[in-house]
């Protein structure tokens, strides 16, 4: 018997499900700083800091994580999840990125410019 079936059925539901997006801080822990930022894809943000620490190289990071990262280690950096954006079916790309540009000006001026990396 196979499982065909259900590989679709398994298959279908990741595609009608969008990923997790949101506002997001990659801390420094040895700088002190953080990185602010927004994604439509959350999990895809783990993934690449844990590539960067499997392979210690920080290529993957954005640009103004890496400078730090080659000199402090790749081990100094870690993710927090501001907030969860709620993306339905209905909302159109442009909508996503729109509203995840207000979380993050508001999540900007909340937390202030004194331990965040610049733009």
């Amino acid at each position: 018997m196979s499982d065909r079936p259900r590989r679709k059925a398994l298959r279908d539901a990741y595609r009608q499900a969008p990923p997790e997006a949101g506002v997001y801080l990659i801390h420094n822990s040895a700088a002190g700083k953080a990185l602010l930022g927004s994604t439509v894809n959350l999990a895809s943000l783990h993934n690449k800091l844990e590539f960067a620490r499997a392979t210690s190289t920080s290529g993957v990071l954005d640009h103004r994580l890496r400078g730090d990262a080659d000199a402090f280690g790749i081990g100094v950096l870690s993710i927090e999840v501001l907030e969860v954006l709620n993306v339905t079916l209905a909302m159109t790309a442009a909508e996503v990125l729109s509203d995840l540009a207000t979380l993050e000006s508001l999540w900007r001026e909340k937390l202030g410019p004194d331990r965040l990396y610049g733009r």
